[in-house]
Protein backbone atom coordinates (compact mmCIF):
# COMPACT_ATOMS: atom_id res chain seq x y z
CA UNK A 1 0.00 0.00 0.00
CA UNK A 2 0.61 3.45 -0.68
CA UNK A 3 2.52 5.88 1.63
CA UNK A 4 0.44 9.73 1.29
CA UNK A 5 1.77 12.93 3.11
CA UNK A 6 -0.15 15.41 2.17
CA UNK A 7 1.91 19.38 3.29
CA UNK A 8 -0.97 21.61 3.84
CA UNK A 9 -2.20 25.05 5.92
CA UNK A 10 -5.67 25.10 7.31
CA UNK A 11 -6.97 28.14 5.02
CA UNK A 12 -5.41 26.04 1.53
CA UNK A 13 -9.06 25.39 0.04
CA UNK A 14 -7.10 22.80 -2.58
CA UNK A 15 -5.46 21.18 0.68
CA UNK A 16 -9.74 20.50 1.43
CA UNK A 17 -10.47 18.85 -1.87
CA UNK A 18 -7.48 16.58 -1.19
CA UNK A 19 -8.09 15.47 1.96
CA UNK A 20 -11.32 14.80 1.27
CA UNK A 21 -10.66 13.43 -1.74
CA UNK A 22 -8.58 10.56 0.45
CA UNK A 23 -10.85 10.40 3.17
CA UNK A 24 -13.33 9.11 0.55
CA UNK A 25 -11.61 6.73 -0.99
CA UNK A 26 -10.38 5.33 2.25
CA UNK A 27 -6.86 6.45 1.64
CA UNK A 28 -4.60 7.18 4.87
CA UNK A 29 -2.35 9.88 4.86
CA UNK A 30 -0.24 11.67 6.97
CA UNK A 31 -0.67 15.60 7.51
CA UNK A 32 1.86 18.14 7.68
CA UNK A 33 0.59 21.56 8.78
CA UNK A 34 3.60 23.92 7.16
CA UNK A 35 1.94 27.07 8.89
CA UNK A 36 3.09 25.80 12.31
CA UNK A 37 5.84 23.16 11.07
CA UNK A 38 8.33 25.76 9.77
CA UNK A 39 11.15 22.65 9.68
CA UNK A 40 8.80 20.75 7.66
CA UNK A 41 7.67 23.70 5.48
CA UNK A 42 11.40 24.40 4.98
CA UNK A 43 11.75 20.53 3.91
CA UNK A 44 8.33 20.81 1.55
CA UNK A 45 10.45 24.08 -0.12
CA UNK A 46 13.55 21.83 -0.14
CA UNK A 47 12.41 18.73 -2.14
CA UNK A 48 9.88 20.40 -4.33
CA UNK A 49 11.25 24.18 -5.24
CA UNK A 50 7.67 25.49 -3.83
CA UNK A 51 6.24 27.26 -1.43
CA UNK A 52 2.53 26.75 -2.22
CA UNK A 53 0.35 24.25 -1.13
CA UNK A 54 -0.96 21.51 -1.12
CA UNK A 55 2.04 19.42 -1.95
CA UNK A 56 1.31 15.67 -1.82
CA UNK A 57 4.36 13.38 -1.67
CA UNK A 58 3.53 9.19 -2.69
CA UNK A 59 5.66 6.54 -1.91
CA UNK A 60 4.92 3.46 -3.60
CA UNK A 61 6.73 0.36 -4.41
CA UNK A 62 9.91 1.63 -3.52
CA UNK A 63 9.08 5.08 -5.73
CA UNK A 64 7.92 8.53 -4.71
CA UNK A 65 6.03 10.68 -6.58
CA UNK A 66 5.48 14.21 -6.20
CA UNK A 67 2.63 16.06 -7.14
CA UNK A 68 2.15 19.95 -6.08
CA UNK A 69 -1.29 21.10 -5.82
CA UNK A 70 -4.25 19.71 -6.11
CA UNK A 71 -4.71 16.48 -9.55
CA UNK A 72 -7.08 14.10 -8.59
CA UNK A 73 -6.72 12.59 -11.90
CA UNK A 74 -3.12 12.31 -11.16
CA UNK A 75 -3.71 10.95 -8.11
CA UNK A 76 -6.28 8.50 -9.06
CA UNK A 77 -3.21 7.14 -11.60
CA UNK A 78 -0.54 7.07 -9.23
CA UNK A 79 -2.93 5.17 -6.56
CA UNK A 80 -4.64 2.94 -8.97
CA UNK A 81 -8.12 4.31 -8.18
CA UNK A 82 -10.91 3.65 -11.02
Amino acid sequence: MAEVIIYSTPTCGFCTLAKDFFNEKGIEFKEIDVSVDQEEAQKMVEKTGQMGVPVIIINKDGKEEVIVGFDQAQLMTILGIE
